[in-house]
């Protein structure tokens, strides 16, 4: 029941993902926006550049915050992760048991 319960959250996470990938790759290109406009606004020393690179550092933010169904799909993909990851332990842990039990016979 564990198992099935597991595949099925990885089933729904990955659908959720799927629906959202248009957005969040939108989200990713604001973040590299973003990141890249910080790098220039730290480098630059001319005021105007400042003001004008601080603008697009809140138009990048704004487009990565608004971006709700991105938002959504990372936080389906954090699931998944975890769900794959926890997986993996009990499938281990089923397998060091047969293990065990073959070598006491």
């Amino acid at each position: 029941m564990k198992t099935f319960l597991l595949v099925a959250l990885a089933v729904v996470a990955g659908i959720i993902i799927l629906a959202n990938l248009g957005p969040m790759i939108l989200l990713a290109v604001s973040i590299i926006v973003s990141y890249y406009a910080v790098k220039k606004f730290i480098l630059t020393d001319s005021v105007v550049e400042k003001i004008l690179w601080g603008f697009v550092i809140l138009i990048g933010i704004s487009l990565s915050l608004s971006n709700v169904p991105a938002l959504i799909g990372v936080a389906s993909f954090v699931i998944l992760y975890y769900a794959y990851k926890k997986w993996k332990e009990d499938r281990k842990e089923h397998y060091s048991e047969d293990e065990f039990l073959m070598t006491n016979k």
